[in-house]
């Protein structure tokens, strides 16, 4: 049984209709880990499935130790949303309940390359001088 209801996956693939470019989902997840990485493997490859434009890697973080190290994941599971480039958004645990329409946002703006921010903020965003990492958490409730 998937995670998405017939509703559910319609008004993705309306959102999907928006993507401009390809996009690769990479999954980090370990069939020795909790359960929610097998969740998020399936998660991730039932949203794939509603766009050509989307693709998906799984990596084990324990055999493909180089790779996961590259995306800097530290914990599965985890999903790398990547469009022309890598904008360097994560996913840590499974990206459902409310993380879910950020999921699918993030897809979108990947896609399309770039943010959908106000001039005020892109101004304000240019006057950074580092790297800045932006963590948000979630609960289950």
């Amino acid at each position: 049984m998937g995670f998405l209801t017939a509703q559910d996956e319609q008004a993705v693939k309306r959102e999907f209709e928006k993507l401009t470019g390809p996009v690769k989902l990479t999954v980090f997840a370990s069939e020795l880990g909790p359960e929610s990485n097998a969740e998020t493997v399936a998660l991730i490859k039932e949203v794939a499935a509603l766009s050509d434009q989307i693709s998906v890697a799984v990596l084990n973080p324990h055999i493909e130790r180089d790779e996961t190290a590259a995306y800097d994941v530290s914990v599965t599971p985890a999903v790398a949303v990547e469009g022309a480039k890598d904008y360097g958004i994560r996913f840590l645990g499974v990206p459902a309940g409310y993380e879910f329409s950020n999921l699918i946002d993030s897809i979108v703006a990947v896609s399309r390359g770039e943010a959908q921010l106000s001039d005020a903020t892109k101004e304000a965003l240019a006057g950074l001088t580092e790297d800045v990492r932006i963590k948000v958490f979630a609960t289950p409730t």
